[in-house]
């Protein structure tokens, strides 16, 4: 391995840094998944970037959204949340208010519902359940004929691929102009990556945290050392989980990213050959909007 694919593994591995920064998480528990692909670019004087996408159905926000998220060595106009850095932002695809017309009160697809308006175009909606039956998509139907909006968004996108794809103008709002997208995958060998994060707590700021929620709320008759020992194990747990993380799940543990970043350096798309099985596909991510 060279010291340029090394040096591309270890920015992925490290994607966790950051309060605001996060690697591809297709199994993401607030939000469904629909659809994803990856996005390779290389550029002049080693620069390269990585554009993820993944359309989701998020209840919270109440709409169909395409996130995209970032990696690379020449990123530039991130967008900030509380003054930090983030590395995605959102494409929303959906105009609100037809939407919310289409949407009935249950969160589901209005049964009146003909159409929503994607990029200003109006998209047909789907109540032939034989249809979702041809396209692989089972109905929950926890109401008779009921509809949920992941199960029509993951029928939309079969009828409406490029409409809710990003446009190169919203992949290269992060990534420099000059850079030539090389390669493009619709399914690869995925493992989520996700780490707890938390700042290291002294005794003293962990006694004062005691302290103001004991005057606050009451601990319910809890002493500081059963307080302190309860915090404590729970960062050890934390700890444990990241420990089996880093080992298996970090990026530069399996096949496709050590693949990506051959590709990425030497520019050649044909060395992108993979062994592992492609699991991208929504029906591999059951968890996902799960809370």
């Amino acid at each position: 391995m060279t010291t340029q694919e090394q040096n591309i593994l270890d920015l992925l591995d490290r994607s966790k840094d950051g309060t605001y920064n996060t690697f591809i998480w297709l199994g993401d528990v607030y939000s469904f998944l629909i659809d994803c692909r990856l996005n390779i670019f290389r550029g002049e004087n080693d620069q390269w970037a990585i554009a993820a996408e993944r359309l989701g159905y998020n209840p919270r926000m109440g709409t169909i959204v395409l996130e995209v998220s970032y990696y690379g060595n020449c990123l530039t106009n991130l967008d900030e949340y509380n003054n930090q850095k983030t590395n995605y932002y959102h494409v929303h695809l959906i105009d609100k208010n037809s939407f919310q017309n289409a949407t009935n009160d249950s969160e589901g697809l209005n049964e009146n519902a003909e159409f929503i308006l994607v990029r200003g175009e109006h998209v047909k909606l789907s109540h032939d359940i034989t249809e979702y039956d041809r396209a692989g998509i089972i109905l929950n139907q926890f109401e008779p004929n009921e509809i949920r909006w992941e199960e029509a968004a993951r029928l939309l996108i079969i009828q409406n691929r490029d409409l809710f794809r990003a446009s190169d103008e919203e992949l290269y709002k992060s990534i420099p102009t000059d850079l030539q997208k090389i390669l493009v995958l619709d399914q690869w060998y995925h493992r989520d990556f996700e780490l707890q994060l938390h700042p290291a707590i002294s005794d003293e700021h962990l006694r004062q945290t005691y302290e103001f929620n004991k005057n606050l709320t009451g601990v319910d008759g809890m002493d500081f050392e059963t307080f302190a020992a309860s915090f404590r194990q729970q960062e050890n747990r934390n700890d444990e989980w990241n420990k089996e993380q880093l080992n298996d799940n970090r990026p530069s543990s399996y096949e496709t990213w050590q693949l990506l970043v051959r590709v990425i350096s030497t520019r050649d798309i044909s060395l992108y050959k993979p062994t592992l099985i492609p699991n991208t596909h929504w029906t591999n991510w059951e968890q996902s909007g799960s809370l």
